[in-house]
């Protein structure tokens, strides 16, 4: 199960986003979406929740910095499951955190969706596209 691609898909009024069909078989079971870094939503299947939240959870809580990224990444979690037309609904608290509005851009990012208001994807992904090589040598330093 890999995660790759870019698309494009409304918001209805409910709150409910459409899962690109070829994700849907992956997310069948349960996912768990919460809130992500860089103000958009990650969604998980349930066994990457898992080892992600295992990760998490070992962090030592004596360390401000990891009961902050704890309380961020587990107490917004919501486990979310897919209707029978392929639509998630994402709770209102994490559509506020995110600022989604009638378009979303869905991102497969290999282990996880990335969901994104469209235009704070497009500033992002624009920024990205102008510096490519400054952040290809910044990973160059983390061995990739």
């Amino acid at each position: 199960m890999a995660f790759i691609g870019e698309y494009k898909h409304s918001i209805d009024d409910k709150g409910r986003l459409a899962v690109p069909a070829k994700f849907r078989s992956d997310l069948s079971q349960h996912a768990v979406i919460t809130r992500g870094l860089d103000k958009c939503l990650y969604v998980f299947t349930q066994p990457e929740w898992e080892q992600m939240a295992q990760k998490i959870k070992a962090m030592p809580f004596t360390n401000p910095n990891a009961r902050s990224f704890q309380r961020l990444m587990l107490a917004g979690a919501s486990e979310v499951e897919l209707d029978s037309q392929g639509r998630v609904l994402v709770p209102e608290f994490l559509r506020t955190y995110a600022g989604l509005k009638k378009m979303a851009v869905i991102a497969g990012v290999y282990s996880r969706l990335e969901i994104w208001d469209e235009d704070a994807w497009n500033a992002d992904k624009a920024k990205i596209e102008s510096a490519p090589s400054e952040i290809a040598e910044r990973l160059g330093e983390l061995g990739i």
